[in-house]
């Protein structure tokens, strides 16, 4: 028999006992249960050093809103997992590191703008924790056949919000086009998280200068804050810049 290991990601203790108490009853799987993302991502480690995997995790949409932590509005697109806080942080950072691991989310309501960052972060599935188990291991075994789960009354509004994230990462990127390769360097160090001074090092430039190419970055992208100019820069797909030869520019491209 071939068996389905389980890892159940939730801050709810009483839930996540039960939950993988149920699941555990079955026959062919086999679970085991973290109370925090990076609680998850030390499982998920230790398992895959020890030459056994999980398969599939499930994960709490709002992992960490019981301590009064922030819930996630964007999808991570790749920072370091320590950081971890979320259900779709933690989606997201499981695709990045062990992509053969299949994600479900578990959400205590329907939300399509949420369920839209969940599958945008690597999730094969959204599904109510009120479910019926027999359902939860229907979706269980279908992600692993390559399926996507979600609830009919949910795709409507899903595929609205993939449509529109589509049209402003098309917008965003053509912002982003019209700055000059220079400038790009910068927005990826701004990305980054340095700041001026550290980005006149970096670049061997003047601080001055920085500052100037700075005020043209923001103007050019119709922005008014670092902030703003880093989460457009985001939706295009700009990555933080890594090292001083990262920010080189090869063929018309950033590097």
């Amino acid at each position: 028999m071939v068996r389905i290991r389980v890892l159940v990601v939730d801050d709810h203790r009483i839930f996540a006992e039960s939950l993988a108490a149920a699941l555990a009853a079955e026959p062919d799987v086999d679970v085991a249960a973290a109370g925090s993302g990076p609680a998850a991502m030390r499982c998920l480690d230790r398992a895959a050093a020890e030459g056994r995997r999980f398969d599939v995790l499930l994960v709490d949409a709002d992992l960490g809103a019981a301590a009064g932590q922030p819930v996630a509005r964007v999808v991570p697109d790749g920072g370091a997992a320590d950081g971890i806080v979320d259900g779709i942080s933690l989606v997201a950072g499981v695709r990045r590191t062990q992509p053969s691991v299949r994600t479900v989310v578990l959400a205590e309501k329907d939300d399509p703008g949420r369920a839209a960052l969940a599958l945008q972060a690597g999730a094969c599935g959204w599904v109510a924790k009120d479910c019926s188990l027999q359902r939860l291991l229907g979706v269980i075994r279908g992600v692993l056949r390559d399926e996507t789960h979600l609830a009919p009354s949910l795709l409507t509004g899903v595929l609205r919000e993939l449509t529109a994230a589509r049209k402003h990462r098309t917008e965003s990127e053509r912002l982003v086009e019209s700055l000059t390769p220079r400038e790009r360097e910068v927005l990826r160090c701004m990305v980054a998280g340095l700041g001026r001074k550290a980005v006149a090092e970096r670049l061997f430039l003047s601080p001055h200068t920085v500052r100037t190419h700075m005020q043209n970055v923001l103007g050019k992208l119709g922005v008014h804050s670092t902030l703003a100019a880093v989460a457009l820069a985001r939706r295009a797909g700009v990555g933080p810049a890594v090292s001083a030869g990262d920010v080189v520019e090869r063929g018309g491209q950033l590097a």
